[in-house]
């Protein structure tokens, strides 16, 4: 069963700020890829695409089983995403059927198309905080630690604050940089996902609400924190909003307070070094914004 090579891409896909710098090639061929993909898998194509910013996501059945095929440019991130969802096996993790890496390729169960980010920020961050726990097994020893990424960034951050021309006030990277210090060590061996905000989680059926394109990591779950806010900053007013859905995550997901909101500067201010780099205009803002509330 094939799609006969007709499936629209969204406009929206195709501008993402992925494929300002790459992926040209994949984009043009994606209406084959997915019509090979289908019939590698028998599968027939239901419903018009949706996505992400990394991936392509068609709704297709196979032996009147109602599935997602996921299809991204990255055959190394599909391969992190692979491990990460046969080690979380369903538990808050979508289901993954099929798996072919060298085609960008995953068989996913269907999940409905709505996502935390059309709830409340209040219900997201809520929800967002038990997930974080919900998914804090005991990790495989293969998985990166948070530890080692602290560890690695930190070292990296001054250079990049200097190359880009001292473009926030060093307060801000002096404090990331002195939270790093007790952030560069954990005991803890629990599994992270890193890459968890609302976007991120829709709407299930074996469970309500399913995380998607997980990454798999070992140490401090509290680690994402920092995207949970920032990605629905604009929906907190003030310094006092914020904090007040930093204590939610804190409250719903059992972590010490302290440690999570060093973790939320660090990463912020490693995201706001990122993003400026990268020629964001609007993280960056959220960026300060968020950064001010921590240090304050």
């Amino acid at each position: 069963m094939t799609t006969d090579g007709d499936i629209p891409i969204p406009r929206a896909f195709l501008e993402m700020p992925r494929w300002w710098r790459e992926g040209a090639q994949w984009l043009a061929e994606l209406p084959r890829l997915i019509d090979e993909q289908c019939r590698r898998w028998n599968l027939r194509v239901t419903g018009a695409p949706r996505h992400g910013s990394n991936a392509l996501v068609v709704p297709v059945v196979r032996s009147g089983v109602p599935l997602m095929l996921r299809l991204a440019s990255s055959i190394e991130e599909v391969e992190r995403q692979v491990e990460a969802l046969r080690f979380w096996a369903g538990r808050g993790t979508v289901l993954l059927v099929e798996a072919d890496p060298p085609h960008g390729a995953m068989l996913l169960e269907r999940l409905g198309p709505e996502s935390l980010h059309d709830r409340t920020v209040d219900e997201a961050v809520s929800v967002l905080g038990r997930m974080m726990r919900r998914l804090a097994v005991p990790a495989p020893p293969w998985a990166v630690s948070t530890a080692d990424i602290v560890l690695t960034r930190a070292g990296q951050l001054e250079a990049e604050w200097r190359r880009l021309d001292r473009p926030f006030d060093h307060a801000f990277l002096a404090e990331a940089l002195r939270v790093a210090e007790q952030l560069a060590s954990t005991e803890s061996e629990l599994a992270v996902n890193g890459d968890l905000h609302s976007e991120q989680v829709l709407r299930g059926d074996r469970e309500e609400w399913l995380c998607i394109d997980p990454v798999l990591l070992r140490g401090d779950i509290q680690y994402d924190l920092a995207r949970v806010l920032w990605t629905r900053l604009d929906e907190m007013p003030d310094a006092s909003a914020i904090m007040r859905h930093v204590d939610t995550v804190v409250r719903e997901a059992g972590l010490v307070r302290d440690r999570a909101r060093d973790w939320c500067l660090f990463r912020t201010v490693d995201y706001w070094l990122w993003g400026l780099d990268a020629g964001l205009t609007e993280d960056p803002v959220r960026c300060h914004r968020l950064a001010t509330a921590l240090v304050g």
